[in-house]
């Protein structure tokens, strides 16, 4: 079983999209395929069709009681091979109840390890903040993907980001593969050409091959309640998300460590 997070400390610039497209590619492809949602904001959650603020089993039940089993938390989506363990807008509340509850950084690797044999990929969709949610999404991942929009202010909080991965490598006892994922990239623009200059000068091959798109196509398959690949698989983004998908399966070992000296 392969885990991989999506994660960055800035909101919109595609986490979502970028699970919900790999992991709909991966499961079309024959794998067994598990979407978790660690964001109170419950994107992904509500992608599939359920409200994160009145859903009773979610996956905040794993932080409250740690015995939970994982599997009952399971929601089985309208794509074959793709099962969402769905979040809570109860999440937000874990950063005041961590001191209370303790011992919360490791909540969700220690549960994904009861389903191991049951599934090829675990994408997980972390929230824009550096809290309970993201170090649980850093500390069972095996392969984080950042996801940048190609402009000024989105490279800001890929810089905070990778601050913050230098903070968690201190503490991580396993080395962690990397990969900044460029999105939202228009080339008519300057400003998308001179911020994806800008992203390839600081992170160098730590950066995908495959640039992502702006492509209504992922909002158009959202409202139909689809995945991008089911709605449209010969889509810009979805082409381009099929690239990245090849890099990270074919090509997985040429993807650098991350490491404190970046």
């Amino acid at each position: 079983m392969q885990v991989w997070a999506v994660a960055n400390q800035k909101g919109g610039v595609g986490k979502t999209t970028t699970v919900v497209t790999l992991a709909g590619l991966l499961a079309q492809q024959g794998h067994q395929v598990l979407v978790v949602d660690l964001d109170p904001h419950g994107s992904l959650t509500s992608y599939f069709g359920l409200d994160p603020d009145t859903i009773n089993n979610s996956v905040y039940d794993l932080f409250v009681n740690p015995q939970q089993e994982v599997a009952a938390l399971f929601i089985t989506t309208n794509l074959h091979n793709l099962t969402l363990l769905p979040a809570s807008s109860r999440m937000a509340a874990l950063e005041r109840q961590a001191g209370q509850l303790g011992g919360m950084g490791l909540i969700i690797q220690q549960a994904l390890v009861q389903v191991k044999s049951t599934f090829d990929y675990v994408l997980i969709d972390s929230p824009p903040i550096l809290g309970v949610a993201m170090i649980n999404a850093l500390a069972a991942c095996e392969l984080l993907l950042m996801p940048v929009q190609t402009e000024f202010l989105a490279i800001k909080g890929l810089m905070r980001m990778s601050k913050s991965l230098d903070l968690v490598l201190k503490t991580r006892h396993q080395q962690l593969q990397a990969l900044v994922l460029p999105t939202m990239y228009d080339r008519r623009t300057k400003s998308s050409i001179q911020s994806l200059r800008i992203i390839r000068a600081e992170f160098g091959e730590r950066v995908s091959h495959a640039l992502i798109p702006i492509d209504t196509q992922f909002r158009n398959a959202s409202s139909a309640g689809k995945v991008p690949s089911e709605y449209n698989h010969l889509a810009r983004g979805v082409q381009a998300y099929d690239l990245l998908l090849t890099q990270l399966q074919r090509k997985r070992q040429q993807i650098p460590q991350w490491s404190r000296e970046n």
